[in-house]
């Protein structure tokens, strides 16, 4: 998909996104994703634009863990939970707009690994 190729040549140091690298459940092929990544406390929230049922979801969920690219930084990001609030009350006001507009209730929460 040509979008996510542009998208991936910014969105690992754009503020609000990331890249996240994920191995395929099965291949094992090494796999990225842009997302859009917000910051929760010491933990941090992917909004799952499409779903929880996306390969990348599932390949994270599988794992237990993965690396993130965000801000010319490499994370490793822990202990994935699915949650789902579909007025979006986390996201800023923008974001939030966006979110409930194309029905994406559904968020990731992952703790940084220290």
């Amino acid at each position: 998909m040509v979008t996510n190729r542009v998208a991936l040549l910014v969105h690992g140091w754009m503020p609000g996104c990331a890249i996240v690298l994920h191995r395929g459940r099965r291949s094992g092929r090494l796999y990225s994703t842009p997302v859009s990544l917000f910051r929760r406390g010491d933990a941090l929230r992917i909004a799952l634009t499409y779903g929880q049922g996306s390969d990348w979801v599932r390949n994270v969920l599988a794992a237990g863990t993965v690396d993130v690219v965000t801000r010319g930084q490499l994370l490793t990001l822990v202990d994935p939970v699915v949650g789902e609030d579909e007025n979006a009350r986390w996201a800023p006001v923008p974001v939030r707009f966006v979110l409930k507009r194309i029905g994406a209730s559904t968020y990731l929460d992952l703790e940084i690994r220290k």
